[in-house]
């Protein structure tokens, strides 16, 4: 039996610096990390602990210039966690769907 792929948009393998916000029933919090993969739907990265199926998830992640041709673009990505895999001690493999973002120039401040 042949696998299909259901992916609706192209995955890149790529390493970004990411900050990543969320909120888990009344808990919030926040950690650097970096993303395994990206695609214009989702993103890919792992966390210091156990994030919530649906949880809401703030990113912001640098675009290198290797990716814009024109110099290094912050984005700022609002979604929700898809899914959640076991990482080795204790970390999250977190599947983060993206529902909207917006590009961020140097001066904007972030808001949390």
């Amino acid at each position: 039996m042949a696998y299909s792929e259901r992916r609706l948009a192209r995955r890149f393998q790529i390493k970004l610096p990411m900050t990543v916000r969320w909120t888990s029933g009344s808990a919030v919090g926040e950690a650097q990390t970096e993303s395994r993969d990206v695609s214009s739907r989702g993103v890919y990265f792992v966390l210091p602990k156990q994030v919530s199926h649906g949880s809401p998830v703030e990113i912001i992640l640098t675009l290198p210039h290797e990716v814009t041709l024109a110099g290094p673009v912050r984005v700022r990505c609002l979604g929700r966690v898809h899914r959640t895999e076991d990482e080795e001690e204790g970390r999250s493999g977190i599947v983060a769907e993206i529902h909207r973002y917006e590009f961020l120039r140097s001066g904007d401040e972030i808001v949390a």
